[in-house]
């Protein structure tokens, strides 16, 4: 679904992040360590999380791929290659998951973001889709993990946490060069 022959990884976070500081240049090293193992970048296609990310990428060399939603009246940012459009949050939601086919990586973020995580994490514990790698990257997540860890035992196994995109390439196979 990512239209190469590179597998998808989405990348969900913040849309507000101040540009420069560290949760955007981790946003950014993310998109960077991604496509240097070979994957196309995929995320909501605007700011904050997602221009870092696809900034990062496209630094790198790679590809990039943002899902954007009618309902805002706001440009792909401008390091998008491919912009897929939906017409209402459920199916910018759904294309999201559906490209995710090489993995997740879920940074900070507010309900939007909680939404895609739990959206996955879901979907993979119902066997609505194939598990997937899924890494949350820095400590914001684990309260969150270890609260549904105590209500249902072994589902945040499939759930990984890291400290920092250099970790990434411990979590993703390489994909291959781009180029």
């Amino acid at each position: 679904m990512g239209g190469s022959d590179h597998p998808v990884v989405c990348v969900f976070g913040s849309g507000d992040l101040e540009v420069g500081g560290e949760a955007y240049e981790t946003a950014r090293a993310v998109g960077a360590a991604l496509a240097q193992l070979g994957y196309v970048v995929a995320n909501g296609g605007y700011g904050g999380t997602m221009a870092a990310s696809a900034r990062g990428a496209k630094d790198a060399g790679g590809t990039t791929i943002g899902v954007t939603c009618e309902i805002w009246d706001a440009p792909a940012n401008e390091y998008i290659d491919r912009r897929i459009a939906t017409s209402s949050l459920a199916q910018r939601l759904d294309t999201l998951v559906s490209l995710g086919a090489g993995g997740y990586v879920v940074l900070p973020g507010a309900t939007g973001t909680l939404q895609e995580l739990a959206t996955v994490w879901e979907r993979m514990g119902k066997g609505a889709i194939p598990r997937r790698t899924v890494v949350c990257v820095g400590g914001f997540w684990e309260p969150l993990l270890c609260l549904m860890e105590s209500v249902k035992p072994g589902c945040a196994a499939v759930i990984r946490t890291i400290t920092g995109p250099e970790q990434l390439a411990d979590c993703f196979p390489a994909a291959g060069k781009f180029g």
